[in-house]
Formats: structure tokens, C-alpha cells, sequence
């Protein structure tokens, strides 16, 4: 497909997405290596399971994994494209490790494979610290696949990638020598659809949630519902098999207030094309195209989405609770709700239904986020080193600062 000569791609971190990956990247002639926790049980070829929503095999792919290392200093320098391929918040001080790594001397990209949180102020802190002139960001808005692992270090699965993919490049002009080496080899090259379609602005990724308001919504729900506790597992709810009105309430309202600041932003900004930044169903219609008018529907009827628990932990009680150190928590509310939170104090818009979800997490998790209605922004919680990604943790005090 490509014209390009083969890259060296460093994948980092070994989740599902990584597995799916490898095949793909390693299949398109690029080098793979991942960075990994555990890479003693890796397997120098790995497999990736096409399937449909009924488990039934469809195609197989393999690929080979060039090195594995839990030592970026074996792979990060030799690297061309550095991909992220884990929990959102988990970017910032894994950047940082990264950064001393990355070459001065050739053109580096560095990406992630789901791009909310404002991935481009990541990149900028680290290049700013290490002077690093020469790096090329990029951010898939969604991840492009529904994916699991199948066998660490070895299978992967996937039920296909979506109709339509989005991505947000700096500088802009990289995007098609970046589609032929990565974005198409990651979805059309070997399923024939997800084309990639390049974003107005890193931005636009980070006000168009799915993830950041479906979790936090969702959770709360649960909370309010049930008190967040049960006594047997049995008695724990599907996160999205049982989707209730309750949860479904609270996230249309969550989206309804993402919207005013979106909204806000476009009347802030009227010269710039914010295309790509969509709510909720316009962002699943998009990606799917598909014709859902139902939140909850689309959910309670996912045949790939239904087997999903909750995020619980069991105490030594025996009671099943909601698990406040899971990466739903750091990744939705530190790095999600708040950023648009801080946003919408900028912009002077009430939106008590992200007041409500910050004062809950910041209750049950022991933080301090908010109080009377305004981000404590120069809090621990939210200031600490890696602690969230409000704008001003970059040194960004404006409006004028978010918009690239």
C-alpha cells in the first residue's frame, strides 16, 4: 500500500489495542517492538482474530514482534512512530520517561491511540523540556477497534474496525505521509473500511467524549442507585447490558452541558473549523454510521459491549463495592470532566450536572477537586505532578491557550 520504507514503530503499553496493532503494523512491513510490562511472556508472533459480534472466526492476521523490553532506552531511540497504548492517564508521566529516549537527529511521531485529554499539551510539556524540535503529534480520536486479549503476548481479537475514523495531526501537513505508514495500515488496508479523515484540531478530540461522560455517568448512576455496594456478586449490574434510565439521565445531561462548552468555544473562536467536534450521538453516528436515536438502546442491545462489569472490588466484609482507584476514576474525571469543567468557568456557563460528578468522586476518592461550585486548580489533586490535565497544569491560563 505504502511507497515509504519501513518504519521502526514502538508500541507502548500491552493492552488490547496492542495486540491488534502488531499484526496489522508488522503485516504493512513496518518493525514492531512493543514496550511492556511483562515481556518474558511475549511470543515473537502474534495474532490477531477477526470476529464477528457471535464469536464466530472471520480472518485471521499474524505479525511479528521485532523486541519487546520493559526498558524504553532499548527501543525509544531507534523508534520512528511511538504510539500510546494505554489508561489516559497513565500519558503525561509515561511521556516523560519516554522524552529523554526520542531522537534529535530524524523525524519522530508521537501518538496515541485514543486522543481525549488535550494529548497535544502532553506533547508540547516534554518538548518544551527537551527541546525536541523534530516531533510530529498525533491522536485517533476513538479507538478504532472493539478489541480484547484473547492470550497475553499472543491473540488478540477484534469484531472490525468503525466506518469512520478521526485523527488530529501537528503540524497538519503530515497527515497523509503519516496515513500511508500508520493510519491506513491500522484499519483499511487489511479490513477494508475505518478510513482516517483528518480533525480541525486536537481540541475537537477532546471536547468529542464517549468514554469521558459514559463512565462517570454511568458509575454515578450506579452509586445513587444501589449506593455503589452489594452484597453478592451475583447481585451486580452489567455496566451496559443493565443501562438504566437513571445512568442514561445523568449522561445526556453531562453531554448537554459538553455541549454548551463546545457551543461556547465556537462562538469564542468563529474562525476556526470545529468540524469534528460532535456530542455524543453525532459522534457514535459518525463513527458507526449508523441511525441510533437511543443512548441507552445502544447500549442494552450491544451484543459486543454486554458481558461488561462494573468496575467493583470486593472488601474483606465480603460486600462488593465501586472500585474508586480504578482507571475510570483518574481517566474520566482528572482528565475528563474537569478539563471541561475548567472550560466552562472560563466561559462563565453553569453546568451543575459536572459539579455533581466532581464533588461525588472527589468525596468517595478523598480528594479535593471542587468546593462551592469552582475547581480548586491549584489543589494537590489537581496540580500535583501528573495528577490531571486541566490546562493550567501546562502553564495554559486562556481560552486561547487550548485552541491549536
Amino acid at each position: 500500500m505504502s511507497t515509504n520504507p519501513s518504519r521502526v514503530v514502538t508500541i507502548v503499553g500491552d493492552g488490547s489495542s496492542a495486540h491488534v496493532l502488531i499484526p496489522f503494523l508488522s503485516g504493512a512491513g513496518h518493525r514492531v517492538q512493543v514496550l511492556a510490562r511483562h515481556p518474558d511472556e511475549w511470543s515473537e508472533e502474534i495474532e490477531v482474530q477477526l470476529q464477528s459480534v457471535d464469536e464466530h472466526l472471520l480472518k485471521t492476521f499474524t505479525g511479528r514482534v521485532d523486541k519487546v523490553s520493559s526498558d524504553p532506552s532499548a527501543l525509544i531511540p531507534e523508534s520512528d512512530v511511538v504510539v500510546l497504548c494505554m489508561p489516559v492517564f497513565t500519558y503525561r508521566p509515561l511521556l516523560a520517561t519516554l522524552a529523554p529516549y526520542l531522537s534529535h537527529d530524524r523525524d519522530v511521531y508521537v501518538g496515541t491511540i485514543y486522543g481525549q485529554a488535550g494529548f497535544n499539551w502532553m506533547v508540547e510539556e516534554v518538548a518544551r523540556e527537551h527541546e525536541l524540535t523534530n516531533v510530529t503529534t498525533f491522536a485517533v480520536g476513538l479507538i478504532p477497534w472493539i478489541c480484547r486479549v484473547r492470550e497475553y503476548g499472543r491473540i488478540g481479537v477484534t469484531y472490525g474496525c468503525k466506518e469512520v475514523n478521526i485523527a488530529a495531526v501537528s503540524p497538519r501537513d503530515r497527515f497523509e505521509e503519516l496515513n500511508e505508514i500508520f493510519f491506513g495500515p491500522i484499519c483499511e488496508q487489511w479490513l477494508g473500511t475505518g478510513a482516517f479523515r483528518l480533525s480541525d484540531s486536537f481540541l475537537s478530540l477532546t471536547l468529542s467524549v464517549d468514554n469521558q461522560i459514559i463512565h462517570p455517568a454511568r458509575c454515578l448512576g450506579l452509586y445513587r442507585r444501589y449506593g455503589g455496594r452489594w452484597s453478592r456478586k451475583e447481585d451486580i449490574p452489567y455496566f451496559y447490558r443493565d443501562f438504566d434510565q437513571l445512568s442514561t439521565d445523568i449522561m445526556h445531561d453531562l453531554d448537554t452541558e459538553y455541549s454548551l462548552v463546545r457551543d461556547g468555544i465556537r462562538r469564542r473562536f468563529p474562525e476556526h473549523d470545529f468540524t469534528y467536534m460532535l456530542d455524543y450521538l453525532n459522534l457514535e453516528r459518525l463513527a458507526y454510521q449508523s441511525e441510533n436515536i437511543c443512548i441507552r438502546e445502544s447500549f442494552t442491545t450491544s451484543k459486543t459491549l454486554g458481558a461488561i462489569m462494573p468496575p467493583t472490588k470486593q472488601l474483606e466484609s465480603g460486600e462488593w463495592v465501586i472500585d474508586t482507584e480504578h482507571r475510570f476514576f483518574a481517566d474520566d474525571i482528572s482528565y475528563g470532566v474537569c478539563i471541561a469543567k475548567w472550560m466552562a468557568e472560563k466561559m462563565d456557563l453553569e453546568v451543575p450536572t459536572m459539579d455533581a460528578i466532581i464533588e461525588w468522586a472527589q468525596e468517595i476518592r478523598g480528594e479535593t477537586y471542587i468546593e462551592n461550585g469552582k475547581l480548586l486548580t491549584e489543589s494537590e489533586s489537581l496540580a500535583g505532578r501528573f495528577r490531571s490535565g486541566i490546562p493550567p497544569v501546562y502553564g495554559i491560563e486562556t481560552l486561547e491557550g487550548i485552541v491549536d
